[in-house]
């Protein structure tokens, strides 16, 4: 009998008004590429200059989510070379995120009528920019350099989910949140929140299998369909004797499969060293009572208090 394992990586434009290191405007919808700059766009000799209300916003997100804030912080550049990346690397935090060692509660029901209460880890949530935008049309690939810089929060979990119908959930459950906090729209058919899920199975009580990451997920209901999808090949693979390949696929809806892209990379692969152009800093305890003063009552909290009164 096979155990599936799933963590996801939740990308969330935070709703700041300027991008995350320059002064463009961040607004989803604008003709393509006016939204630009020498910063964003990594022209030679720019200085980035970090957007405080990113900070605060991610910080809001990692404290609701249980998350220790790391007093001292730093941004690194992670090389690597794509179109929709201007720069040909992107400015994240690696080695010192925003926030460690949170967990989100799961709370609700599966179509079955199966009560599901778990506690899902979340390893980190760290800021970085967003990249362009490439658009596929009649065999040509057009870019918008718009989204790119754009703030972001990556949230991190760890493998603790099991199913399509868990994850789906906790996109749904984290969605809320961050619409209650007022930090992201959520609106994943615009791109805003995305999923990159991971999984892999292996017999019960042998650990993790090999992992295959199923990128770019716009849809709560697509992360669902492509995790499921996904058990069910690897059992039929493990089954037959065949080994799983780690890399990285794509849900492809019209065909109600996922879709082999490349081989999995590693961290080596991106070389990442301290961003020169961002000093480290430290967050004072000023700037961290002003993010437990904006937390608002959660969901979960506010179902909880209305039952009991």
């Amino acid at each position: 009998m096979y155990r599936s394992y799933i963590g996801l990586e939740v990308h969330m434009q935070l709703l700041t008004r300027t991008k995350i290191f320059c002064s463009c405007r961040a607004a989803f919808g604008d003709p393509p590429n006016i939204n630009t700059c020498p910063v964003c766009m990594g022209y030679p000799g720019t200085l980035p200059a970090l957007n405080i209300e990113a900070l605060r916003m991610g910080s809001m997100v990692a404290r609701s989510l249980n998350c220790t804030i790391s007093p001292r912080q730093w941004f690194e550049r992670k090389q690597y070379f794509y179109p929709d990346m201007p720069k040909n690397y992107q400015v994240t935090q690696y080695t010192a995120p925003l926030g460690t060692q949170g967990h989100l509660q799961l709370a609700g029901k599966g179509a079955d009528g199966r009560e599901i209460n778990k506690k899902v880890r979340i390893n980190e949530c760290h800021l970085e920019e967003d990249s362009g935008k490439m658009i596929h049309i009649e065999g040509k690939s057009l870019l918008d350099y718009n989204r790119a810089g754009v703030s972001l929060l990556e949230i991190v979990t760890g493998p603790d989910m099991e199913s399509g119908e868990e994850a789906e959930l906790f996109i749904r459950e984290l969605r809320r949140m961050v619409r209650y906090l007022g930090v992201c729209d959520g609106n994943m058919e615009e791109g805003s929140l995305r999923v990159d899920a991971n999984v892999s199975i292996n017999l019960q009580h042998n650990g993790l299998g090999n992992k295959v990451e199923i990128k770019n997920l716009n849809s709560s209901r697509f992360v669902r369909l492509a995790l499921d999808y996904e058990i069910q090949r690897q059992g039929k693979m493990l089954d037959a004797g065949k080994p799983i390949v780690e890399e990285t696929r794509y849900w492809n809806d019209g065909r109600g499969e996922t879709v082999s892209l490349r081989e999995k990379g590693t961290s080596q692969d991106y070389r990442f060293f301290i961003e020169p152009d961002i000093p480290v800093f430290c967050l004072d305890d000023f700037f961290l009572t002003s993010v437990e003063k904006a937390l608002v009552e959660l969901p979960q909290a506010r179902i909880a208090r209305i039952i009991t009164q």
